[in-house]
């Protein structure tokens, strides 16, 4: 009997000890899942297959509205491993400490990055690092529905059209909306003065009474773009193709005055806990076929040169997206960073509230 409860206690004892290893385990693998701070949309895990494959379920996404947004929250304490704000904002997030470089010799398909791309100011953190790999880029314009608005005239004053009160919508974002509103107040969008910034302030003004809403969630736009309930919006790339697959008739406009062109990807954050599966991410992201299927599913350009080799003229022609991002940005405005940044957004809230 005694021998019987030694063997008993013995299970019992190489039971929690199995228990205890499992869970050990368990919070191991936890603590290895890559954490990953995005736009909606790009959580995708078609964007990182060779990932996954090595790493099953290893990248849990959270989503941001907005690159503002993902700064505000970062700011203050949360703490992911990789975030894919966008070109602008890389000053403003290194300046608060929150960026680690990154070694661009572990970047496998750097070299196939366009250069316009690779030697943005900002980006350089010497010695062959770099505070962002840039991963995609795309266009910011005016999206309508060619039934509903007729030939109109191609400038962002569509925006500001009375006859259309109540049926158009903008972006809820400091680089998108007051940039607009400084192109049309003929001000520098990227420096402006305090007298400056008040035009652009009355040019908000104007518009806020015409708006259906400020927003960034697109799918809400889209489908109010579909059932004819807008008949204008300010969108990005991915709107406009997810419309003209539905076969509802839209166009995306090029104004007079310039589309926005912005560039986006990814940085590491200063205390990232998984560094190797930080690069191990960004290279699968930066696979030729992860670059295809943003282009292919989403209009948006990738900031490889091996990507649109894998995508025909004639579908490039479809998405009015060329093969070349220098072609673009020399008929669009390039969204760099904003002096006023700061100021800018206070204004922007003021006026939203109804200052």
């Amino acid at each position: 009997m005694a021998f019987l409860k030694s063997i008993t206690g013995h299970k019992a004892r190489a039971g929690l000890a199995a228990l205890a290893l499992a869970l050990s385990s368990t919070v191991t693998l936890a603590a290895e899942k890559l954490q990953y701070f995005t736009w909606s949309g790009y959580e995708l895990p078609d964007f990182n297959k060779s990932f996954l494959a090595a790493h099953p379920d290893g990248v849990e996404a959270s989503i941001f509205g907005d690159d503002d947004d993902a700064f505000t929250k970062v700011k203050a304490g949360f703490r992911p491993d990789i975030a894919h704000p966008c070109y602008d904002k890389v000053a403003r997030w290194n300046k608060e400490g929150l960026l680690q470089p990154i070694d661009t010799k572990r970047i496998k398909n750097w070299d196939s990055i366009f250069p316009v791309f690779k030697n943005l100011p900002d980006l350089q953190a010497g010695d062959g690092k770099v505070w962002m790999v840039p991963w995609d880029w795309g266009n910011t314009s005016i999206l309508y529905r060619t039934d509903l608005v007729k030939n109109p005239e191609a400038s962002w004053n569509l925006l500001w059209d009375k006859q259309y009160a109540g049926r158009m919508a903008t972006i809820d974002a400091v680089h998108d909306t007051p940039i607009v509103a400084a192109l049309l107040a003929g001000v520098n969008p990227f420096d402006m003065t305090p007298a400056e910034m008040d035009k652009v302030a009355a040019k908000l003004r104007e518009q806020r009474p015409l708006l259906s809403s400020y927003t960034t969630d697109m799918t809400s736009v889209e489908q109010a773009l579909a059932s004819g309930q807008l008949v204008a919006a300010m969108t990005w790339n991915a709107s406009a193709t997810s419309l003209k697959k539905q076969g509802v008739p839209v166009e995306f406009m090029k104004p007079k005055e310039g589309m926005l062109t912005w560039a986006c990807g990814f940085v590491m954050l200063k205390d990232a806990k998984n560094v190797d599966l930080a690069y191990d991410f960004i290279n699968s992201r930066l696979d030729a076929d992860s670059g295809k299927f943003l282009i292919q599913s989403y209009g948006y350009g990738s900031s490889l040169s091996t990507a649109f080799a894998g995508v025909s003229k004639d579908e490039l022609e479809k998405l009015q997206l060329p093969s070349d991002p220098e072609v673009m940005l020399k008929s669009t405005i390039f969204t760099g960073p904003m002096k006023q940044n700061d100021d800018v957004a206070k204004m922007f809230e003021k006026v939203k509230a109804g200052g």
